[in-house]
């Protein structure tokens, strides 16, 4: 049913951005702040399309179907209106709105991001900047324009959040340069324009008596005999808690005592093999008694059919009286990393078991599985040294 101004103006936001369709590929795209965008559905060359058309209520309904109507005859003469309309220089097209541009930009490149990291990207650019800059044509964002919403963001005491923003906005801008659509990237020019941010160090128990004793604990944790498994697993592998959650059993290979992380779980986007010591192997084929039968190895208590929360690690730390402040779900990382130096492991080693980025990207394609030898020893010599400091 075409759509009409009553009923546009009557849409109201969502959780999650909707369309509604008016005809011939025409439809009004509303965000989950409330913006209203006009795009056009095609296809050309087999392959389906959608172009921005502007934004409601600058653009109304009556000239949204007339320019619907000329990108369609040019469809119909077998151009691409996108390309037609660039090659043309049509001025009326605001296809470079700031808003616009980020929106086909976050579209091209979420994939690559994990599904939180996406979802916090376009929801800072919902918060912090299209209601500033995003009626702007891109040629007019400039270091001035930018430096006044990183400014307002840090006023609000979110320094940390200012930085992020900073890094999204050099993100589209210098895809803006590739794309030919500006020729200066100007989030480079404000490199001093927000203090830095202070180190936070995620709270961790890193001495010997204070391990032991949250060992002891978690051994006689009396909740979820799967939460308790997960906790001894994240000491045993010091995986980052998102990779523990959604481990599978279809990533476990008991025979050769190894858990492959695929590429799309890490937060670097390279596989990742965690060498399996006795101990974690014992851990898992006790967890399997319970979750064997499902697709996670710590599913939801709520659904097999999904991951362990993010919250269940650190809330079964505070039931075990454990403040932020002294320990977390991330802190097994922290414990691990300070001991497996002072103990005198190689550097490299460790590194390499917490998956960090290599520098060397071309080196790091390769690199996944490097000193795999050297790091099945290393893990089953932290697994034993956690068994000595369980039984002080």
């Amino acid at each position: 049913m075409p759509l009409t101004v009553k009923k546009i103006d009557s849409l109201k936001p969502k959780d999650k951005l909707y369309r509604v369709a008016d005809g011939e590929g025409l439809c009004i795209e509303v965000t989950p702040k409330g913006s209203k965008l006009w795009r056009l559905r095609y296809r050309f060359d087999r392959k389906a399309k959608m172009m921005a058309l502007g934004k409601y209520p600058d653009l109304n309904l009556h000239d949204a179907r007339i320019k619907c109507r000329k990108l369609k005859s040019q469809l119909s003469k077998g151009l691409d209106p996108a390309g037609a309309t660039k090659a043309g220089g049509d001025t009326e097209n605001d296809e470079n709105n700031f808003e616009v541009f980020a929106r086909e930009w976050f579209d091209k490149f979420k994939h690559n991001w994990v599904a939180r990291t996406a979802k916090r990207k376009m929801r800072r650019l919902e918060g912090h900047v299209f209601p500033l800059i995003g009626d702007l044509p891109m040629k007019e964002v400039d270091a001035p324009q930018i430096r006044v919403v990183l400014l307002r963001i840090e006023s609000l005491k979110t320094l940390h959040t200012a930085h992020r923003v900073k890094n999204i906005l050099g993100e589209i801008m210098r895809h803006a340069v590739a794309m030919g659509v500006i020729r200066h990237n100007p989030v480079p020019d404000l490199a001093g324009v927000l203090p830095p941010e202070k180190v936070k160090h995620r709270a961790s128990i890193t001495d010997t008596k204070g391990i032991g004793g949250l060992l002891r604990s978690i051994d006689e944790y009396q909740g979820s005999p799967v939460t308790r498994c997960a906790m001894k697993l994240a000491a045993l592998t010091f995986v980052r808690p998102g990779e523990l959650r959604h481990a599978e059993w279809s990533e476990i290979n008991f025979d050769g005592k190894e858990w492959r992380i695929p590429a799309e779980k890490m937060k670097m986007r390279r596989p990742h093999v965690v060498p399996l010591s006795r101990q974690s192997v014992e851990v898992l084929k006790e967890v399997e008694l319970i979750t064997g039968h499902g697709r996670y190895v710590f599913p939801s208590e709520r659904s097999s059919a999904r991951a362990m929360s993010n919250n269940t690690v650190n809330a079964a730390l505070r039931r075990m009286s454990y403040t932020k402040e002294e320990m977390t779900g991330h802190g097994f990382r922290s414990m691990a990393s300070t001991n497996l130096n002072e103990l005198g492991h190689h550097p490299d080693h460790i590194e390499r078991q917490l998956a960090h980025v290599e520098a060397n990207k071309v080196r790091a394609a390769y690199n996944y599985a490097e000193h795999l030898a050297e790091r099945k020893e290393m893990m089953q010599s932290w697994a034993n040294y956690l068994d000595s400091l369980r039984e002080e």
